[in-house]
Protein backbone atom coordinates (compact mmCIF):
# COMPACT_ATOMS: atom_id res chain seq x y z
CA UNK A 1 0.00 0.00 0.00
CA UNK A 2 1.36 3.45 -0.90
CA UNK A 3 2.26 5.69 2.03
CA UNK A 4 2.26 9.53 1.25
CA UNK A 5 5.96 10.57 0.89
CA UNK A 6 7.06 13.59 2.54
CA UNK A 7 8.92 15.81 0.98
CA UNK A 8 8.98 19.63 1.67
CA UNK A 9 8.58 21.52 -1.98
CA UNK A 10 8.88 25.51 -2.33
CA UNK A 11 6.18 26.92 -4.53
CA UNK A 12 6.45 27.41 -7.91
CA UNK A 13 10.02 26.72 -9.56
CA UNK A 14 12.96 28.58 -8.79
CA UNK A 15 15.02 30.79 -10.99
CA UNK A 16 17.35 27.52 -11.83
CA UNK A 17 14.67 25.34 -12.96
CA UNK A 18 15.19 23.80 -16.47
CA UNK A 19 11.30 22.80 -16.31
CA UNK A 20 8.52 24.02 -14.26
CA UNK A 21 5.79 22.08 -13.47
CA UNK A 22 2.37 23.11 -13.17
CA UNK A 23 -0.31 21.32 -11.54
CA UNK A 24 -3.89 21.87 -11.92
CA UNK A 25 -7.26 20.94 -10.08
CA UNK A 26 -5.84 19.84 -6.86
CA UNK A 27 -4.13 21.71 -4.34
CA UNK A 28 -2.86 21.88 -0.91
CA UNK A 29 -1.25 18.09 0.64
CA UNK A 30 -2.38 16.63 -2.48
CA UNK A 31 -0.86 18.74 -4.80
CA UNK A 32 2.27 18.61 -2.63
CA UNK A 33 2.26 15.10 -3.12
CA UNK A 34 2.32 14.50 -6.37
CA UNK A 35 4.73 16.98 -7.13
CA UNK A 36 7.06 14.82 -4.91
CA UNK A 37 5.84 11.44 -6.19
CA UNK A 38 7.33 13.03 -10.23
CA UNK A 39 10.43 12.12 -11.50
CA UNK A 40 9.92 15.64 -13.41
CA UNK A 41 10.84 17.33 -9.99
CA UNK A 42 14.54 15.37 -9.17
CA UNK A 43 15.35 16.60 -12.89
CA UNK A 44 14.17 19.85 -12.51
CA UNK A 45 17.17 21.83 -12.73
CA UNK A 46 19.40 19.53 -15.04
CA UNK A 47 20.24 21.46 -18.24
CA UNK A 48 20.99 18.50 -20.29
CA UNK A 49 17.91 16.96 -20.91
CA UNK A 50 16.73 16.43 -25.22
CA UNK A 51 13.59 17.18 -25.90
CA UNK A 52 12.59 13.47 -26.16
CA UNK A 53 13.64 12.98 -22.29
CA UNK A 54 11.70 15.80 -21.33
CA UNK A 55 8.66 14.39 -23.13
CA UNK A 56 9.21 10.61 -21.80
CA UNK A 57 9.75 12.23 -18.33
CA UNK A 58 6.01 14.28 -18.83
CA UNK A 59 4.59 10.80 -20.26
CA UNK A 60 5.44 9.48 -16.86
CA UNK A 61 3.62 11.82 -14.81
CA UNK A 62 0.64 10.71 -16.09
CA UNK A 63 1.22 7.68 -14.07
CA UNK A 64 2.50 9.13 -11.52
CA UNK A 65 0.62 11.49 -10.56
CA UNK A 66 -2.82 8.71 -10.48
CA UNK A 67 -0.44 6.83 -8.25
CA UNK A 68 0.39 9.92 -5.86
CA UNK A 69 -4.05 10.37 -5.04
CA UNK A 70 -4.64 7.14 -4.27
CA UNK A 71 -3.19 8.03 -0.30
CA UNK A 72 -5.80 10.42 -0.37
CA UNK A 73 -8.44 7.77 -1.46
CA UNK A 74 -8.60 8.73 -5.17
CA UNK A 75 -8.34 5.71 -7.07
CA UNK A 76 -9.52 6.58 -10.71
CA UNK A 77 -8.28 9.90 -11.55
CA UNK A 78 -8.24 11.82 -14.96
CA UNK A 79 -4.58 12.92 -15.57
CA UNK A 80 -3.65 14.99 -18.84
CA UNK A 81 -0.37 16.76 -19.97
CA UNK A 82 0.97 18.75 -22.06
CA UNK A 83 4.43 19.90 -22.69
CA UNK A 84 5.65 22.93 -23.99
CA UNK A 85 8.78 24.76 -24.36
CA UNK A 86 9.32 28.64 -23.09
CA UNK A 87 12.46 29.61 -23.61
CA UNK A 88 14.59 29.11 -21.31
CA UNK A 89 12.44 26.52 -19.71
CA UNK A 90 10.25 23.65 -20.47
CA UNK A 91 6.38 23.72 -19.28
CA UNK A 92 5.32 20.37 -18.24
CA UNK A 93 1.54 21.15 -17.04
CA UNK A 94 -0.62 18.61 -15.59
CA UNK A 95 -4.22 18.99 -15.71
CA UNK A 96 -5.92 16.24 -13.04
CA UNK A 97 -9.75 15.93 -12.19
CA UNK A 98 -9.55 13.72 -8.82
CA UNK A 99 -12.78 11.39 -9.85
CA UNK A 100 -15.20 10.27 -6.95
CA UNK A 101 -13.00 9.07 -3.79
CA UNK A 102 -13.22 5.99 -2.37
CA UNK A 103 -15.27 6.32 1.00
CA UNK A 104 -14.56 4.37 3.99
CA UNK A 105 -17.64 1.49 4.77
CA UNK A 106 -16.62 0.20 8.06
CA UNK A 107 -13.90 1.02 10.43
CA UNK A 108 -13.31 -1.35 13.42
CA UNK A 109 -11.35 -2.05 16.37
CA UNK A 110 -10.93 -4.62 18.53
CA UNK A 111 -9.02 -4.70 21.66
CA UNK A 112 -7.79 -7.77 23.38
CA UNK A 113 -5.84 -8.69 26.79
CA UNK A 114 -5.67 -7.44 30.07
CA UNK A 115 -5.90 -3.58 28.80
CA UNK A 116 -9.06 -3.90 26.60
CA UNK A 117 -11.44 -2.12 29.18
CA UNK A 118 -8.96 0.66 29.21
CA UNK A 119 -10.68 3.90 28.88
CA UNK A 120 -7.68 5.58 26.85
CA UNK A 121 -7.29 3.18 24.14
CA UNK A 122 -11.39 2.67 23.71
CA UNK A 123 -11.38 6.40 22.77
CA UNK A 124 -8.64 6.13 20.14
CA UNK A 125 -10.85 5.48 16.99
CA UNK A 126 -13.88 7.56 17.55
CA UNK A 127 -11.15 10.43 17.79
CA UNK A 128 -9.56 9.22 14.48
CA UNK A 129 -10.47 10.83 11.45
CA UNK A 130 -11.13 7.62 9.64
CA UNK A 131 -14.46 7.03 10.13
CA UNK A 132 -17.47 5.14 8.22
CA UNK A 133 -18.18 7.41 4.96
CA UNK A 134 -15.25 9.60 5.27
CA UNK A 135 -13.28 9.67 2.03
CA UNK A 136 -10.03 7.19 2.53
CA UNK A 137 -7.10 8.40 3.61
CA UNK A 138 -3.87 6.23 4.15
CA UNK A 139 -2.20 8.70 6.60
CA UNK A 140 -5.37 8.57 8.45
CA UNK A 141 -4.73 4.67 8.78
CA UNK A 142 -0.98 4.57 9.46
CA UNK A 143 -2.07 7.07 12.17
CA UNK A 144 -4.55 5.37 13.88
CA UNK A 145 -2.33 2.01 14.06
CA UNK A 146 0.03 4.41 15.63
CA UNK A 147 -1.85 5.94 17.87
CA UNK A 148 -3.15 2.05 19.48
CA UNK A 149 0.31 0.96 19.78
CA UNK A 150 1.78 4.11 21.45
CA UNK A 151 -0.90 4.58 23.95
CA UNK A 152 -0.93 1.18 24.87
CA UNK A 153 2.85 1.49 25.72
CA UNK A 154 2.44 4.10 27.44
CA UNK A 155 -0.17 2.92 29.41
CA UNK A 156 2.26 -0.33 30.77
CA UNK A 157 1.67 -2.41 28.31
CA UNK A 158 4.98 -2.84 26.94
CA UNK A 159 3.99 -6.68 24.85
CA UNK A 160 1.36 -5.08 22.89
CA UNK A 161 0.94 -5.52 18.94
CA UNK A 162 -1.37 -5.51 16.31
CA UNK A 163 -2.19 -8.62 15.27
CA UNK A 164 -4.57 -8.23 12.40
CA UNK A 165 -4.02 -4.94 10.02
CA UNK A 166 -6.23 -5.13 7.05
CA UNK A 167 -7.34 -2.23 4.88
CA UNK A 168 -9.26 -3.50 1.79
CA UNK A 169 -9.96 -1.38 -1.17
CA UNK A 170 -12.56 -2.19 -3.65
CA UNK A 171 -11.64 0.63 -6.62
CA UNK A 172 -14.45 0.07 -8.91
CA UNK A 173 -17.35 0.42 -5.92
CA UNK A 174 -15.18 3.22 -4.59
CA UNK A 175 -15.66 1.68 -1.30
CA UNK A 176 -12.74 0.75 1.75
CA UNK A 177 -12.99 -1.06 4.93
CA UNK A 178 -10.52 -1.00 8.04
CA UNK A 179 -10.25 -3.99 10.33
CA UNK A 180 -7.37 -3.69 13.42
CA UNK A 181 -6.95 -6.22 15.82
CA UNK A 182 -4.77 -4.58 19.11
CA UNK A 183 -3.66 -7.40 21.91
CA UNK A 184 -2.30 -5.01 25.00
CA UNK A 185 -0.62 -8.58 27.11
CA UNK A 186 0.11 -7.76 30.28
CA UNK A 187 0.69 -4.60 32.16
CA UNK A 188 3.86 -4.32 33.27
CA UNK A 189 5.02 -2.03 36.51
CA UNK A 190 8.27 -0.78 37.98
CA UNK A 191 10.24 -3.28 39.52
CA UNK A 192 13.55 -3.21 41.67
CA UNK A 193 14.53 0.64 42.15
CA UNK A 194 18.68 0.58 42.39
CA UNK A 195 20.25 4.31 42.64
CA UNK A 196 24.06 4.19 42.31
CA UNK A 197 25.15 7.31 43.81
CA UNK A 198 26.72 8.06 47.43
CA UNK A 199 27.16 11.67 48.34
CA UNK A 200 23.35 12.92 48.14
CA UNK A 201 21.15 11.06 51.14
CA UNK A 202 19.03 8.12 49.70
CA UNK A 203 15.59 9.31 51.14
CA UNK A 204 16.58 12.68 48.86
CA UNK A 205 16.93 11.30 45.74
CA UNK A 206 13.93 9.06 46.15
CA UNK A 207 11.92 11.92 46.16
CA UNK A 208 12.99 13.15 43.17
CA UNK A 209 12.29 9.84 41.19
CA UNK A 210 8.77 10.41 39.72
CA UNK A 211 7.69 6.55 40.07
CA UNK A 212 8.10 3.80 42.97
CA UNK A 213 8.01 0.12 42.58
CA UNK A 214 4.70 -1.32 42.27
CA UNK A 215 3.74 1.11 40.22
CA UNK A 216 2.47 0.84 36.34
CA UNK A 217 5.98 1.46 33.53
CA UNK A 218 5.49 4.58 31.84
CA UNK A 219 8.53 6.03 29.64
CA UNK A 220 7.02 9.30 30.76
CA UNK A 221 7.83 8.99 34.27
CA UNK A 222 11.45 7.72 33.04
CA UNK A 223 12.06 11.00 31.72
CA UNK A 224 10.41 13.16 34.26
CA UNK A 225 12.82 11.87 36.74
CA UNK A 226 15.33 12.47 34.36
CA UNK A 227 14.61 16.03 34.59
CA UNK A 228 14.22 16.23 38.03
CA UNK A 229 17.94 15.07 38.78
CA UNK A 230 19.51 16.75 36.07
CA UNK A 231 17.90 20.22 36.99
CA UNK A 232 18.70 19.59 40.88
CA UNK A 233 22.04 20.46 39.61
CA UNK A 234 23.51 18.07 42.50
CA UNK A 235 24.45 15.37 39.48
CA UNK A 236 27.44 16.54 36.41
CA UNK A 237 25.80 13.34 34.44
CA UNK A 238 22.54 11.52 35.19
CA UNK A 239 21.75 7.94 33.21
CA UNK A 240 17.97 6.49 34.27
CA UNK A 241 17.80 3.29 32.58
CA UNK A 242 15.14 0.64 32.24
CA UNK A 243 16.15 -2.81 32.69
CA UNK A 244 15.26 -6.16 30.77
CA UNK A 245 11.34 -6.39 31.48
CA UNK A 246 10.59 -9.71 33.00
CA UNK A 247 7.27 -11.07 31.47
CA UNK A 248 6.75 -13.94 34.53
CA UNK A 249 6.52 -10.88 37.03
CA UNK A 250 5.50 -8.34 34.48
CA UNK A 251 7.67 -5.74 35.91
CA UNK A 252 10.74 -3.54 34.64
CA UNK A 253 13.72 -2.83 37.02
CA UNK A 254 15.91 0.30 36.74
CA UNK A 255 18.98 1.47 37.65
CA UNK A 256 19.77 5.40 37.81
CA UNK A 257 23.50 5.95 38.11
CA UNK A 258 24.49 9.80 39.08
CA UNK A 259 27.85 11.36 38.93
CA UNK A 260 28.85 14.37 41.45
CA UNK A 261 28.89 18.06 39.83
CA UNK A 262 30.82 20.58 40.93
CA UNK A 263 30.14 21.64 44.34
CA UNK A 264 31.01 25.81 43.52
CA UNK A 265 30.04 27.47 40.24
CA UNK A 266 30.01 30.67 39.11
CA UNK A 267 28.69 32.97 36.64
CA UNK A 268 29.04 36.62 35.29
CA UNK A 269 26.23 38.13 32.79
CA UNK A 270 26.34 41.16 31.25
CA UNK A 271 23.67 43.34 29.25
CA UNK A 272 22.43 46.34 28.53
CA UNK A 273 18.93 48.12 28.17
CA UNK A 274 17.76 51.78 27.99
CA UNK A 275 16.03 50.89 31.48
CA UNK A 276 19.35 50.32 33.11
CA UNK A 277 22.04 51.05 30.89
CA UNK A 278 25.04 48.51 31.56
CA UNK A 279 23.90 45.90 34.26
CA UNK A 280 25.90 42.95 35.54
CA UNK A 281 25.29 40.06 37.64
CA UNK A 282 27.87 37.88 39.59
CA UNK A 283 26.64 35.04 41.31
CA UNK A 284 28.25 31.94 43.53
CA UNK A 285 26.29 28.75 43.98
CA UNK A 286 27.48 26.28 46.57
CA UNK A 287 25.13 23.55 44.96
CA UNK A 288 25.87 20.66 47.65
CA UNK A 289 26.46 22.07 50.88
CA UNK A 290 25.95 19.00 52.77
CA UNK A 291 24.63 15.60 52.21
CA UNK A 292 21.39 16.57 53.10
CA UNK A 293 20.94 18.68 49.82
CA UNK A 294 21.18 22.29 51.37
CA UNK A 295 22.28 25.07 48.74
CA UNK A 296 23.61 28.73 49.08
CA UNK A 297 23.83 31.35 46.99
CA UNK A 298 25.54 35.01 46.72
CA UNK A 299 24.40 37.41 44.20
CA UNK A 300 25.88 40.86 43.22
CA UNK A 301 23.56 42.91 40.57
CA UNK A 302 24.70 46.28 39.69
CA UNK A 303 22.85 48.97 36.96
CA UNK A 304 22.64 52.45 37.06
CA UNK A 305 19.23 51.73 39.14
CA UNK A 306 19.84 48.90 40.90
CA UNK A 307 22.91 48.22 43.38
CA UNK A 308 22.36 45.24 45.30
CA UNK A 309 23.95 42.00 47.40
CA UNK A 310 21.71 38.95 48.28
CA UNK A 311 22.89 35.83 49.95
CA UNK A 312 20.60 32.67 50.41
CA UNK A 313 20.14 29.39 51.78
CA UNK A 314 17.82 27.16 50.69
CA UNK A 315 16.88 23.70 52.49
CA UNK A 316 14.91 21.33 50.32
CA UNK A 317 11.74 20.02 51.52
CA UNK A 318 8.79 17.98 50.12
CA UNK A 319 9.20 17.15 46.75
CA UNK A 320 13.11 18.96 46.58
CA UNK A 321 12.01 19.65 42.63
CA UNK A 322 9.46 22.19 42.96
CA UNK A 323 9.63 22.60 47.48
CA UNK A 324 12.21 24.21 49.22
CA UNK A 325 12.72 26.61 52.70
CA UNK A 326 14.84 29.33 52.12
CA UNK A 327 16.37 32.23 54.12
CA UNK A 328 17.76 35.60 52.34
CA UNK A 329 19.51 38.41 53.45
CA UNK A 330 20.32 41.37 51.52
CA UNK A 331 20.58 45.07 50.56
CA UNK A 332 19.12 46.78 47.83
CA UNK A 333 20.19 50.09 46.54
CA UNK A 334 17.27 51.31 43.77
CA UNK A 335 16.21 53.99 41.66
CA UNK A 336 12.45 54.16 41.64
CA UNK A 337 10.77 57.40 39.75
CA UNK A 338 12.48 60.33 41.69
CA UNK A 339 12.77 58.36 44.71
CA UNK A 340 15.73 56.43 45.83
CA UNK A 341 15.00 53.65 48.25
CA UNK A 342 17.51 52.17 50.56
CA UNK A 343 16.88 48.98 52.07
CA UNK A 344 18.25 46.06 54.56
CA UNK A 345 16.21 42.93 54.22
CA UNK A 346 16.09 39.70 55.64
CA UNK A 347 13.21 37.14 54.83
CA UNK A 348 11.85 33.58 55.15
CA UNK A 349 9.45 31.94 52.73
CA UNK A 350 8.60 28.81 52.18
CA UNK A 351 7.71 27.32 48.61
CA UNK A 352 5.81 24.41 47.99
CA UNK A 353 3.78 23.01 45.10
CA UNK A 354 -0.22 23.02 44.88
CA UNK A 355 -1.52 21.39 41.53
CA UNK A 356 -0.49 23.52 38.31
CA UNK A 357 0.53 26.27 41.56
CA UNK A 358 3.72 27.13 43.45
CA UNK A 359 2.79 28.84 46.75
CA UNK A 360 5.25 30.67 48.90
CA UNK A 361 4.46 31.48 52.20
CA UNK A 362 7.23 34.46 53.35
CA UNK A 363 8.20 36.79 55.93
CA UNK A 364 10.28 39.41 55.65
CA UNK A 365 12.03 41.72 57.93
CA UNK A 366 13.14 45.20 55.70
CA UNK A 367 15.08 48.27 57.09
CA UNK A 368 14.52 51.08 54.64
CA UNK A 369 15.36 54.74 54.03
CA UNK A 370 13.84 56.51 51.14
CA UNK A 371 15.61 59.64 49.86
CA UNK A 372 13.99 62.99 48.16
CA UNK A 373 16.32 64.79 45.43
CA UNK A 374 15.75 68.02 48.49
CA UNK A 375 17.90 65.62 50.42
CA UNK A 376 14.77 64.32 52.80
CA UNK A 377 14.74 61.28 53.97
CA UNK A 378 12.32 59.12 55.89
CA UNK A 379 13.28 55.79 57.46
CA UNK A 380 10.72 52.62 58.14
CA UNK A 381 10.90 49.29 59.28
CA UNK A 382 8.44 46.95 58.54
CA UNK A 383 7.54 43.69 59.20
CA UNK A 384 5.69 42.16 55.83
CA UNK A 385 4.37 38.91 55.72
CA UNK A 386 2.59 37.76 52.71
CA UNK A 387 1.71 34.94 50.20
CA UNK A 388 2.36 34.53 46.56
CA UNK A 389 0.76 32.22 43.85
CA UNK A 390 3.12 31.35 40.66
CA UNK A 391 1.66 29.29 37.87
CA UNK A 392 3.69 26.22 36.32
CA UNK A 393 3.45 24.40 33.00
CA UNK A 394 1.43 21.23 33.18
CA UNK A 395 4.86 19.36 32.22
CA UNK A 396 7.06 21.24 34.42
CA UNK A 397 9.75 18.54 34.55
CA UNK A 398 9.24 17.07 31.08
CA UNK A 399 10.60 20.07 29.52
CA UNK A 400 7.54 21.80 28.34
CA UNK A 401 8.12 24.96 27.08
CA UNK A 402 5.44 27.45 28.48
CA UNK A 403 2.91 29.70 26.57
CA UNK A 404 1.60 31.21 29.62
CA UNK A 405 2.54 32.88 33.50
CA UNK A 406 0.75 33.98 35.85
CA UNK A 407 1.58 35.53 39.33
CA UNK A 408 -0.42 36.87 42.52
CA UNK A 409 0.69 38.56 45.48
CA UNK A 410 -1.27 39.83 48.84
CA UNK A 411 1.41 40.65 51.28
CA UNK A 412 0.84 43.65 54.51
CA UNK A 413 2.60 45.41 57.47
CA UNK A 414 0.75 45.87 60.46
CA UNK A 415 1.58 48.17 63.17
CA UNK A 416 0.43 45.74 65.45
CA UNK A 417 3.99 43.95 64.70
CA UNK A 418 6.18 47.17 65.33
CA UNK A 419 6.10 48.58 61.80
CA UNK A 420 6.30 51.98 61.02
CA UNK A 421 3.26 51.60 58.86
CA UNK A 422 0.32 49.87 58.14
CA UNK A 423 -0.91 48.35 55.07
CA UNK A 424 -2.47 45.52 52.93
CA UNK A 425 -0.97 45.29 49.04
CA UNK A 426 -1.94 43.28 46.01
CA UNK A 427 -0.05 42.14 42.96
CA UNK A 428 -0.89 40.56 40.03
CA UNK A 429 0.91 39.99 36.44
CA UNK A 430 -0.20 37.55 33.63
CA UNK A 431 1.22 37.04 29.97
CA UNK A 432 -0.20 34.28 27.45
CA UNK A 433 0.97 33.60 24.06
CA UNK A 434 -1.05 32.13 21.26
CA UNK A 435 -0.18 30.78 17.87
CA UNK A 436 -2.91 32.38 15.06
CA UNK A 437 -1.67 30.40 12.19
CA UNK A 438 1.68 29.87 10.72
CA UNK A 439 4.21 31.74 12.03
CA UNK A 440 1.79 34.75 13.80
CA UNK A 441 1.35 34.95 17.41
CA UNK A 442 -0.70 37.35 19.64
CA UNK A 443 0.99 38.20 23.09
CA UNK A 444 -1.21 39.55 26.03
CA UNK A 445 0.33 41.03 29.24
CA UNK A 446 -1.29 42.73 31.94
CA UNK A 447 -0.18 44.27 35.31
CA UNK A 448 -2.93 45.09 38.07
CA UNK A 449 -1.37 46.61 41.74
CA UNK A 450 -3.78 48.11 44.92
CA UNK A 451 -2.93 49.20 48.26
CA UNK A 452 -5.21 50.02 51.11
CA UNK A 453 -2.97 52.28 53.66
CA UNK A 454 -4.51 55.57 56.03
CA UNK A 455 -1.58 57.57 55.20
CA UNK A 456 -0.04 56.77 51.50
CA UNK A 457 3.17 59.41 52.44
CA UNK A 458 4.53 57.37 54.84
CA UNK A 459 4.57 54.08 52.69
CA UNK A 460 8.19 53.59 51.56
CA UNK A 461 8.90 53.62 48.29
CA UNK A 462 9.64 49.64 47.83
CA UNK A 463 5.88 49.27 48.27
CA UNK A 464 4.34 52.17 46.03
CA UNK A 465 3.51 51.31 42.31
CA UNK A 466 5.50 52.57 39.19
CA UNK A 467 4.71 52.10 35.57
CA UNK A 468 6.74 52.89 32.34
CA UNK A 469 10.03 51.13 31.04
CA UNK A 470 10.91 48.00 28.43
CA UNK A 471 8.16 45.74 30.15
CA UNK A 472 5.75 48.19 30.92
CA UNK A 473 4.65 51.16 29.17
CA UNK A 474 7.05 51.52 26.17
CA UNK A 475 7.58 54.94 25.00
CA UNK A 476 7.83 55.62 28.50
CA UNK A 477 11.51 55.66 30.73
CA UNK A 478 11.67 53.05 33.59
CA UNK A 479 9.37 54.15 36.75
CA UNK A 480 7.96 57.61 34.40
CA UNK A 481 4.37 57.06 34.73
CA UNK A 482 3.05 57.74 38.63
CA UNK A 483 1.81 60.63 40.89
CA UNK A 484 4.12 63.84 40.89
CA UNK A 485 5.10 64.82 44.32
CA UNK A 486 2.51 67.45 44.48
CA UNK A 487 -0.06 65.02 45.01
CA UNK A 488 0.87 63.63 48.37
CA UNK A 489 2.25 64.90 51.56
CA UNK A 490 5.63 65.06 51.82
CA UNK A 491 7.99 66.62 55.17
CA UNK A 492 9.19 69.53 52.73
CA UNK A 493 8.55 70.60 48.67
CA UNK A 494 10.71 68.45 46.66
CA UNK A 495 12.38 69.03 43.24
CA UNK A 496 11.89 66.10 40.82
CA UNK A 497 13.66 64.66 37.46
CA UNK A 498 9.34 64.39 35.88
CA UNK A 499 9.49 60.88 36.94
CA UNK A 500 7.19 60.37 40.49
CA UNK A 501 7.42 59.39 43.63
CA UNK A 502 4.92 56.51 43.32
CA UNK A 503 1.40 55.29 43.41
CA UNK A 504 -1.49 53.81 45.29
CA UNK A 505 -2.68 51.97 42.34
CA UNK A 506 -1.30 50.47 38.88
CA UNK A 507 -2.57 48.90 36.03
CA UNK A 508 -0.92 47.84 32.46
CA UNK A 509 -1.91 45.84 29.62
CA UNK A 510 -0.56 45.15 26.36
CA UNK A 511 -0.96 43.32 23.44
CA UNK A 512 1.64 42.26 21.22
CA UNK A 513 1.13 40.71 17.18
CA UNK A 514 4.23 38.89 16.61
CA UNK A 515 5.94 36.77 13.40
CA UNK A 516 8.91 34.13 13.47
CA UNK A 517 11.17 35.06 10.32
CA UNK A 518 14.65 33.06 9.20
CA UNK A 519 17.63 33.14 11.00
CA UNK A 520 15.65 33.49 15.02
CA UNK A 521 14.60 36.60 13.99
CA UNK A 522 11.32 37.65 14.95
CA UNK A 523 9.41 40.98 14.70
CA UNK A 524 6.08 42.43 16.66
CA UNK A 525 4.04 45.00 16.47
CA UNK A 526 2.38 46.29 19.87
CA UNK A 527 -0.24 48.67 21.67
CA UNK A 528 0.73 49.62 25.46
CA UNK A 529 -1.17 51.36 28.07
CA UNK A 530 -1.24 51.61 32.10
CA UNK A 531 -0.48 54.08 34.38
CA UNK A 532 0.41 54.02 38.82
CA UNK A 533 -2.09 56.58 40.24
CA UNK A 534 -3.56 57.84 43.56
CA UNK A 535 -6.79 58.59 42.08
CA UNK A 536 -9.26 56.08 39.97
CA UNK A 537 -10.38 58.71 37.85
CA UNK A 538 -6.55 59.56 36.46
CA UNK A 539 -6.63 58.57 32.44
CA UNK A 540 -3.82 56.01 31.55
CA UNK A 541 -0.82 56.43 29.27
CA UNK A 542 -0.53 55.12 25.77
CA UNK A 543 1.57 53.96 23.31
CA UNK A 544 2.11 51.99 19.74
CA UNK A 545 5.16 50.87 18.12
CA UNK A 546 7.17 47.98 16.15
CA UNK A 547 9.92 45.72 17.47
CA UNK A 548 12.76 42.80 16.32
CA UNK A 549 14.06 40.40 18.45
CA UNK A 550 17.42 38.13 17.58
CA UNK A 551 18.42 35.41 19.10
CA UNK A 552 21.89 34.09 18.99
CA UNK A 553 23.54 31.35 21.21
CA UNK A 554 24.39 33.63 24.06
CA UNK A 555 22.86 36.58 23.84
CA UNK A 556 18.74 37.94 23.16
CA UNK A 557 19.07 40.69 21.83
CA UNK A 558 15.67 42.94 21.89
CA UNK A 559 14.99 46.43 19.92
CA UNK A 560 11.34 48.23 19.61
CA UNK A 561 10.91 51.80 18.88
CA UNK A 562 7.58 53.14 20.51
CA UNK A 563 5.43 56.26 19.82
CA UNK A 564 3.48 57.52 23.03
CA UNK A 565 0.16 58.45 21.92
CA UNK A 566 -1.27 59.90 24.82
CA UNK A 567 1.51 62.79 24.77
CA UNK A 568 1.87 63.00 21.10
CA UNK A 569 4.61 66.09 21.54
CA UNK A 570 7.35 63.08 22.75
CA UNK A 571 9.72 61.59 20.38
CA UNK A 572 9.58 58.40 19.24
CA UNK A 573 11.44 56.51 22.37
CA UNK A 574 14.04 53.52 21.72
CA UNK A 575 14.20 50.59 23.69
CA UNK A 576 17.28 48.17 23.23
CA UNK A 577 17.26 45.10 25.42
CA UNK A 578 20.78 43.26 25.04
CA UNK A 579 20.83 39.86 27.25
CA UNK A 580 23.38 37.17 27.96
CA UNK A 581 21.43 33.68 28.07
CA UNK A 582 23.53 31.33 30.15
Amino acid sequence: MAAVLAFTWAAGASAADRIRIEIDGVDGAIRDNVRGYLALTRFAQRDDLTDAQVRRLADRAVDEAADALRPFGYYAPTVKSRTSWDDPQWIVRLRIKPGDPVLMESVKVQISGPGSAEPALAAIAPASALQAGARLDHAAYEQLKTDLVRTALGLGYLDAKLTRRELLVDPPRRSASALLELDTGGQYRFGEITIEQDFIDHELVMRLVRFRTGAVFSNDRLRSTQFALEDSNYFSAVRVVPGRRDPDTLTVPVTIDAERNRRDRFTVSLGYGTDTEIRGRFAWDNRRVNSRGHRSRIELTGSSVLQEVIGRYVIPVGDPALEKLEFSAGYINEELGDVDSERVETTAGLTQAMGQWQRVLFARLQNERSSYPDGTRTEDLLLIPGVSYASMPPNFLTGWVRDAAYYVEVSGSPETLGSDASYLRFYGRAERVWPIGGPWYVRLRGEFGTSWVNDFSELPASQRFFAGGDRSVRGFALDELSPPPEQITLPTPIDTSNKGVGGEHKVVGSIEIERDLPGNFRIAAFYDTGNAFNDWSTPLEYSVGIGVRWRLPMLLIGIDVAQALSEPDRRPRLHLNITQVL
